[in-house]
């Protein structure tokens, strides 16, 4: 890598804000593009349906607190959360004022204030940046204790507030409104209802239409402000052009005494209707992040450490890197860590989705939120916090849902001049009913010119992209795929190749004993015993591998009296008083021990991508064994799968080309790139995409990475490196192949997904726009039709929770 692309990456710094106020797409483009044009900015990213803004920028030219007061210029806000925390060893002003500066100084932290007689720390800060665990850290480093209030009420849910709001103002607003919808009766001359005069009154129409239209459709207009403000328009510049234009035409004509040709259930019914749709849309939007909503609640809330002899029980945001923590059969496990002492079997599936359970042993990885079966297990917390497992799922799951895919912005380019063409529009429907349809008849006009501003409102546009990506990501998260971004999620639906590497993809990635043939009278039992004996003081991974065959098959091996290895040739042992040689045709050859009545098998193991080894007791021949990188068990039904949707499979490898085939003719692959070095593999990849194919590597070592970057899209196994998972755009938690046919199906369906969402955000404007232009569209009808195409579209995205990989 080039000193210039490092320095590049150095420079910059990437941010996630959460922004409230956003109504439509339309906001968000605006935001996008006042951070983009901050100096500094090299990319902003806004996704409407998370409410989150994405930036990549330099920190030496624009600060974070630059970008948020921007956020804020341009009308909205920027969502921050607020923490308490009990402070001890506090004894004058100076402390509260070091623990004050120290906090401020954490990326992500806007303000921290101490309060010494409390002995409280009060901290706002970007939940995207940092979090508890390490402000409480930070306090610790400054020489102080902190830690989160027992008492304190757990913060409620931001969904749960916002559904309240809405339900609040749509009850009031709807109380409001049906006296007034119960007067459109008498438009329709429906004389057999009984109408009050006091309804008909237009004093007490303004009374009930007017907390309607200034307090409860207050965030339009202040919506509308913001936007026209900063030079655009959004969907509360229609809202309240079209209400305010009813509401203000029927004051007016109050005030004129003429109160025979009223509007104000037009505005009243449209507000209340609008109001109605965010609630549904904000209940079916809760319902999309519900697999990251699952994954928090994977994570367990307490843990037993062991201090200074001593178990104690802690919440997890206490436990730090280093702490000694036991689990129970039965108990989540808090934090990722290494097994000190114990065995058990571990619950993955939450994370991984394999459903048989992994025993664990001294020595052996946990992963924090998975559940301990049968036995205690003590272990040492080696990352905790934000640094976890379940913690950077959480991330990238949350970042792929976050992230834009590429057929959005086909969606954001419309938004962005939509509104303006929209207002264009009900202006030229006004003067053409006005001054030539119907000459005069100013409500007749006003009336389709409202229509046409409501049914207008591109909500369901900006929804129909976001939406699905949310929706196809947490599915994928779900079924053990992780995407980072939707723009991963739209290529996967592309490939047409895939390029396997074989070594722990297709392969399990470590040697085991596959074949034993005795000779010479020696039973097969007796003959393993001996070989797994000697080679148990071996380090080599062929040997590991025979003395584990020997363990698994029940095997009880003998202690060894003399043992040497010699290197390029084998080993030489002695046990019980007799003389073991293990090793090469060079080995026993040079001791002049002839092997020629078993070279046939030899040979034969050896194409079939074996590694054989002979053995002699006392200078006799008295066997041959057999170890190799075994395949999966789902690798051949994986690649069988592949082929079966029409998808090219390649195997690529630094082994040699005998062994390359051998393993290839067992999972059905007839193309093989073997002898290939680390550096050749992204070459190998390269070469595929100058044929014009659409490339997927899926590999799980270090010397994959440049491969995995190089591809269109790049597959991590998730059993490998965190290199090759870094450098992947998806990562394959089970370790299976049958996952890369998984992916491509999610992509697939959510790519359809979202088609049909814009086919239908499209379909109700273009459709709804002319029908409201000729006049056979009521302004209520409008407002009811624009609230059930963003409700329908956000229904529509949830349909992929439910769909079969």
């Amino acid at each position: 890598m080039s000193s210039e692309v490092m320095d590049k990456s150095q420079a910059t710094n990437h941010l996630s804000l959460k922004v409230e106020g956003m109504t439509c797409a339309a906001c968000a483009i605006r935001i996008e593009k006042g951070l983009g044009k901050m100096d500094g900015v090299e990319q902003a990213n806004v996704n409407y349906a998370m409410e989150k803004a994405t930036v990549t920028f330099d920190p030496s030219k624009v600060s974070i607190s630059d970008l948020q007061a921007k956020v804020a210029d341009l009308g909205y806000k920027v969502a921050l959360e607020k923490v308490n925390l009990d402070i001890t060893g506090m004894t004058c002003a100076a402390c509260a004022t070091r623990i004050e500066k120290g906090l401020k100084k954490l990326p992500g932290v806007t303000d921290a204030n101490v309060n010494l007689t409390m002995e409280r720390a009060t901290v706002e800060f970007n939940p995207q940046e940092t979090g508890p665990d390490k402000m409480i850290q930070k306090v610790k480093d400054l020489g102080y204790g902190a830690t989160l209030p027992v008492t304190a009420s757990e913060k409620a849910d931001d969904r749960g507030k916002e559904i309240r709001r809405h339900q609040i103002r749509f009850a009031i607003s709807a109380m409001l409104s049906l006296p007034l919808l119960y007067t459109m009766a008498a438009h329709f001359n429906w004389s057999h209802l009984y109408m009050p005069h006091l309804l008909m009154n237009p004093w007490v129409q303004l009374a009930l239409a007017t907390p309607v239209q200034l307090i409860i459709g207050w965030p339009f207009y202040r919506g509308a402000y913001k936007a026209l403000k900063n030079g655009s328009a959004n969907m509360d510049v229609l809202v309240s052009l079209g209400t305010s234009a009813a509401y203000f035409y029927s004051l007016a004509a109050t005030i004129g005494g003429r109160g025979d040709k009223l509007y104000f259930e037009t505005s009243a019914i449209l507000i209340t209707l609008i109001i109605l749709g965010k609630l549904f849309e904000a209940l079916a939007k809760g319902r999309t992040s519900e697999a990251i909503k699952k994954l928090m609640g994977l994570q367990a809330k307490t843990a037993t450490v062991i201090r200074e002899g001593q178990e104690l029980t802690i919440a997890m945001e206490e436990v730090v890197t280093g702490d000694v923590i036991m689990v129970k059969p039965g108990e989540k496990i808090p934090v990722d860590g290494i097994v000190l002492s114990g065995a058990s079997a571990v619950d993955e599936s939450m994370l991984t989705g394999e459903s048989v359970p992994v025993d664990k042993k001294a020595g052996d990885p946990l992963i924090g939120a998975t559940i301990n079966k049968n036995g205690t297990l003590t272990y040492q917390a080696t990352k905790v916090g934000k640094d976890t497992a379940l913690a950077q799922i959480i991330k990238v799951v949350e970042e792929a849902q976050g992230s834009k895919a590429p057929i959005q912005r086909m969606a954001d380019r419309i938004s962005g001049v939509f509104v303006p063409i929209v207002v264009g529009i009900a202006v030229l429907v006004f003067l053409i009913w006005y001054f030539m349809v119907d000459p005069g008849n100013f409500t007749g006009a006003l009336e389709n010119a409202i229509a046409v501003l409501v049914i207008a409102c591109p909500c369901a546009l900006g929804l129909a992209t976001p939406t699905s990506i949310m929706v196809g990501t947490g599915k994928g998260a779900e079924i053990g795929i992780l995407f980072k971004g939707g723009e991963h999620l739209e290529a996967t639906h592309k490939l047409d190749t895939i390029i396997l590497d074989k070594t722990g993809t297709i392969t399990k990635g470590a040697p085991a004993l596959t074949d034993v043939l005795s000779q010479n009278g020696i039973t097969e039992e007796e003959f393993l015993t001996l070989v797994a004996s000697a080679e148990k003081q071996s380090e080599h991974p062929l040997a590991q591998a025979i003395v584990q065959g020997a363990v698994e098959r029940g095997l009880t091996l003998q202690q060894t009296q003399e043992f040497e290895a010699i290197p390029g040739y084998g080993i030489s042992a002695q046990i019980d008083g007799r003389a073991l040689l293990v090793g090469t045709r060079k080995l026993l050859g040079r001791e002049g021990i002839r092997f020629d009545t078993v070279a046939p098998q030899l040979e034969q193991w050896e194409s079939e991508g074996k590694t054989a080894m002979l053995a002699a007791i006392d200078g006799k021949l008295a066997g041959i064994v057999a170890v190799a990188d075994t395949v999966k068990e789902s690798s051949r039904e994986a690649i069988a799968k592949l082929h079966e949707l029409g998808l090219e499979v390649v195997m690529i490898t630094g082994d040699n080309l005998r062994t390359a085939e051998a393993i290839a003719r067992q999972v059905g692959i007839t193309q093989v790139r073997a002898e290939v070095l680390p550096e050749g593999k992204a070459r190998e990849v390269e070469s595929f995409k100058q044929l014009g194919k659409k490339v997927a590597m899926v590999g799980d070592g270090i010397n994959d990475a440049p491969a995995l970057a190089t591809a269109d899209v790049g597959m991590a196994i998730g059993t490998g490196t965190d290199i090759a998972i870094e450098a992947a755009d998806l990562t394959l938690m089970r370790g299976e192949l049958t996952s890369i046919a998984e992916a491509i199906a999610l992509s697939h369906k959510t790519m359809m997904n979202i088609k049909q969402n814009l086919f239908w955000a499209l379909f109700y404007n273009t459709v709804g726009i002319p029908i409201a232009a000729i006049g056979l569209l009521a302004p209520w009808v409008a407002g009811a039709a624009m609230a059930f195409s963003s409700v329908s579209v956000v229904l529509n995205a949830l349909r992929l929770k439910r769909v079969k990989i």
